[in-house]
């Protein structure tokens, strides 16, 4: 069979399957099954074919999951869903907005400065665009905040924790493309910090060109020591974990994995100290991070096997063939990448996506000569892009179920615009500077 038959052929079973309602882990698991069977299963009666080609299938794909990579991914979850169940997220959003005072349209601010540091904790896009609607958008529309003012900062922040590290999506793509899991980690670093700037200047550009967007209010002044104090007892402890993560990744002092197991730790003794710490918010914890975690685990068998099946069926080498064929600058055919990811995000949540693509597009890159965490870290952002590309982000329809009522999906699609824009921003810098995410890696080398 030809390579675009039978790329046609497994791309069309799993559209076939997700259209009629099967969820996306099984549609991939029963075409990876069929294709299995027709590619792998050998000559011979169908139940002979079947044994034989899923068994291969298994046996490729079985190690993926069972790798010691992954160990991160349950932590990193756990340590959001400790921080959330626990109360520490809001303790850390009060502390943050007092500390702010005065400063103009200081809700929006809270909300970015805020919502990093909970997107670093949760590693959550959907849990933190959550929290921060859920705590943010009614208090600013109390105060009179515009609605763009008021949802467009959480929308942005909420894909934070797509690089920032520890994020758990980070991990699974490191796993899926055989990256360097603390060498990805870490690249995400800078260019957070760079796009959670951009949001800053953008509010303050909003609020300089339309100052009624967010109206200045009387607020209770906090003195240099009570300052202090919220520093030090409430926002410190909470982002000292996150900096002791990324230390101990960037120096070598123990792997992404043991990182993470100290991380869940940290978590659980400040909520231990803080009195937060009770039976029920630890099942709760728990089983928020079990629920992930075993559907992640399903997307990387589903994608391991669908990997194994391009390569076998010749798809994924004449797919890399005919796409270097046109001779196309690489800049290009990154950009096109980038651009089916954007649209494939109207449709698909991100382990969907990645589940597709990985397979494809990472051993494309290599051929085309990128440096694979670089790219690793544009993927990332073409995802967090995506989760806000209307009309069907994900992300959008969470911001929806938070918001009060009256706002309408057209409110949330017009404050999600400008956020995007700052992220397009940004993979121009990295596609100019490659340096900006391979700098804080090259540190630990």
């Amino acid at each position: 069979m030809e390579w675009y038959f039978a790329l046609a052929f497994l791309l069309s079973m799993i559209l076939i399957f997700m259209f009629i309602g099967v969820p996306v882990a099984l549609a991939f698991l029963a075409a990876n099954m069929i294709g299995a069977t027709y590619f792998m299963g050998g000559s011979g009666d169908l139940f002979t074919q079947m044994s034989r080609g899923i068994g291969q299938l298994s046996n490729n794909a079985l190690p993926t999951i069972t790798t010691f990579n992954l160990m991160p991914v349950p932590m990193f979850l756990l340590m959001g869903e400790i921080f959330f169940h626990t109360g520490l997220a809001n303790r850390m959003f009060s502390a943050i907005d007092r500390l702010m005072g005065r400063i103009p349209a200081r809700l929006s601010f809270v909300t970015v400065a805020g919502g990093t540091a909970f997107a670093t904790l949760s590693g959550s896009s959907m849990g933190s665009t959550a929290l921060l609607g859920s705590l943010m958008v009614p208090e600013m529309q109390k105060r009179g905040y515009k609605k763009h003012m008021a949802i467009g900062p959480i929308l942005g922040t909420g894909g934070l924790a797509m690089l920032i590290p520890p994020s758990a999506l980070a991990v699974l793509l490191a796993t899926l493309a055989n990256l360097d899991v603390g060498n990805l980690l870490i690249a995400g670093v800078v260019p957070g910090l760079v796009l959670a700037c951009f949001y800053a200047v953008l509010i303050l550009a909003m609020c300089l060109i339309d100052p009624q967007a967010a109206p200045s209010y009387d607020v209770d002044t906090v003195n240099w020591g009570q300052r202090i104090r919220l520093l030090i007892f409430d926002v410190l402890p909470m982002m000292s974990i996150v900096i002791g993560v990324i230390l101990l990744i960037l120096n070598g002092w123990a792997t992404p994995s043991e990182s993470a197991a100290f991380g869940c730790l940290g978590v659980l003794l400040l909520a231990v100290t803080y009195r937060k710490l009770t039976w029920d918010n630890f099942v709760n914890s728990v089983t928020g991070a079990l629920k992930v975690t075993t559907m992640a685990l399903l997307i990387i068998f589903g994608s391991a096997t669908f990997s194994a099946l391009l390569a076998f069926s010749g798809a994924s080498s004449g797919l890399i063939r005919w796409a270097t064929g046109f001779d196309l600058d690489p800049v290009v055919m990154l950009l096109v990448m980038f651009a089916i990811l954007l649209v494939l995000g109207m449709f698909m949540d991100q382990l969907s996506m990645m589940l597709l693509t990985v397979p494809i597009f990472f051993p494309l890159a290599q051929t085309l000569g990128f440096d694979l965490i670089w790219f690793a870290v544009i993927i990332l952002l073409a995802l967090e892009i995506s989760f806000t590309t209307p009309p069907f982000g994900l992300l959008l329809f969470v911001m929806k179920g938070v918001s009060a009522p009256g706002t309408t999906m057209r409110d949330i699609y017009v404050s999600a615009l400008p956020f995007m824009a700052c992220a397009i921003v940004l993979v121009g810098l990295l596609i100019i500077w490659p340096e900006i995410a391979l700098w804080l890696p090259g540190l630990g080398q």
